[in-house]
């Protein structure tokens, strides 16, 4: 990935908020996930999907009640993070508790309540965390698929998100915002603001027509996917790949179509 220097950040579309962090700079872009125009390759002026932590959330994040300042912190985080995902990979995030949490982590209770209030915040932190490194990977697999189509492009994150659902301990968890409606918190929002993120770098990748339909499509395939891949992934042992076979059906000609009407 590219390193932590961000010169010529642009935005995305105003349709589509940024993941991670709710801290935002003065660009208008999360601290943890953003737009660049630095390059990352001979490709000069690529628009990259960059993450600044890849094992605990950053600096300035209203979810924390003591931000981690020190390297020893910030793994103790990151472990009561990692303990949280053992645990939703095993019952669930509508059951874990702090106590789960603390046991897990071979840690007190105090020190979770140290960093997070709640149970709500540990799940939300977790799937902050998920999206993070999701966004983390979306332009490595471009560039790894070599893809020279939409179709290939839009395959190649379908197959690399279905493995992050495999692979990822708690990555169901990245799906919170949907089911958590109560925070009325608009950066919660995090698979709209991904697949707003996704839609800029797509059409940068593969030269696609700049339009609002077109935007809010790509939202509605990040909503759509994530749904229909957690749920082909509830057993991430035997996962049900006609599921994933039939989302990837049902969203490409409804891409196209799209595409079309630009």
């Amino acid at each position: 990935m590219a390193s932590s220097s961000h010169a010529g950040v642009s935005r995305s579309p105003a349709s589509a908020r940024h993941p991670g962090n709710r801290s935002q700079d003065q660009g208008g872009l999360c601290q943890s996930c953003r737009l660049s125009q630095q390059p990352r390759s001979s490709r000069e002026g690529e628009h990259v999907l960059v993450t600044e932590v890849p094992n605990a959330l950053p600096g300035g994040s209203s979810l924390l009640r003591n931000e981690p300042v020190q390297a020893r912190s910030s793994a103790r985080l990151a472990g009561l993070l990692d303990a949280a995902a053992a645990v939703i990979d095993e019952i669930g995030f509508e059951r874990l508790t702090t106590a789960m949490v603390a046991e897990r982590a071979g840690a007190s209770i105090g020190t979770v309540y140290r960093y997070f209030p709640d149970r709500i915040a540990v799940v939300e932190a977790l799937a902050i965390r998920c999206t993070q490194r999701l966004a983390a990977r979306f332009v490595d697999t471009l560039d790894a698929s070599g893809a020279t189509t939409w179709q290939e492009g839009c395959d190649a994150l379908i197959e690399m998100t279905a493995e992050m659902y495999r692979t990822e301990p708690g990555f169901r968890a990245i799906r919170f915002a949907d089911i958590d409606t109560t925070s009325g918190d608009e950066d919660a929002d995090r698979l709209a603001a991904l697949g707003g993120a996704v839609g800029v770098v797509m059409r940068e990748r593969f030269d696609l027509p700049q339009s609002e339909a077109l935007s809010r499509a790509w939202i509605v395939l990040a909503e759509s996917a994530h749904a229909v891949l957690a749920r082909a992934h509830v057993d991430r042992d035997n996962p049900d790949t006609a599921l994933i076979d039939a989302y990837r059906a049902m969203s490409r000609p409804y891409l196209e179509s799209v595409i079309r009407a630009s």
